[in-house]
């Protein structure tokens, strides 16, 4: 009878183990506060299907957030991240933080002055196109047409970077093709048209999303979307 009693302590003090170690490992994973259609939140999202990260994803309602979010994020907003004991807020500075900590494969070149030109152009995609979606979504009908002709217009400004290169930087992707990707697959639910001049980004576009991360990245509301294939187009 001891001895039978014996392992079974021995059996349950060792599934305590396991099961403890169990919890530990489950708040040790990175978890993202994602939105479901947001661009924001997509392009997070597809970074950490390109790096191919262990996070548990968990989607709230943008329209009614949880209460508990704006104890992580003082401007209660998706994406937000937690890894650990660090929280991280703002979608840009989510990804360059992916990229670092997960140094394979990178998403952000090597070379300094590279590094630059791509943080750049995060900045000005920010400032100069995503800023403008608001107004597309929930602007009075001028400001939305004038925020569609600024995006339409920019878009096909850099087309011909893409007739001799794959990707916005050259062979390899990156964030900046990261962040292109989740504007690019709603252009057909802001209402842009590129014009034939744009064919080439169009091609692009249709790269990246042919892109397993990228498919993995999805979600329903974003499937829903059913944006018109890129070669049909103009």
């Amino acid at each position: 009878m001891s001895r039978a009693g014996g392992r079974g302590d021995r059996s349950t003090a060792r599934e305590a183990e396991e099961r403890a170690a169990a919890l530990i490992a489950r708040r040790h994973i990175m978890t993202l506060y994602s939105g479901r259609d947001d661009p924001w939140s997509h392009r997070s999202r597809i970074v950490l299907y390109e790096k191919e990260v262990e996070c548990q994803v968990v989607f709230v309602d943008t329209e009614q957030l949880p209460a508990g979010l704006a104890d992580l994020n003082p401007y209660n907003r998706v994406p937000t991240m937690v890894d650990r004991d660090l929280v991280l807020y703002e979608s840009h500075i989510i990804n360059e933080y992916l990229d670092e900590r997960l140094p394979h494969p990178p998403l952000m070149p090597i070379d300094p002055i590279m590094r630059a030109r791509a943080r750049l152009m995060l900045m000005r995609f920010d400032r100069d196109w995503y800023s403008r979606i608001q107004d597309i979504e929930t602007g009075d009908k001028k400001r939305a047409t004038q925020a569609r002709a600024v995006l339409r217009d920019g878009l096909t400004a850099i087309a011909p970077v893409f007739k001799d290169q794959p990707f916005a930087l050259g062979t390899d992707i990156t964030l900046v093709d990261c962040t292109l990707a989740a504007l690019l697959w709603r252009l057909p639910l802001y209402g842009i048209e590129l014009p034939r001049q744009g064919r080439p980004l169009l091609d692009y576009a249709d790269r990246l999303f042919k892109r397993s991360a990228f498919q993995q990245s999805l979600t329903e509301n974003e499937r829903d979307m059913r944006p018109i294939p890129a070669g049909r187009r103009a």
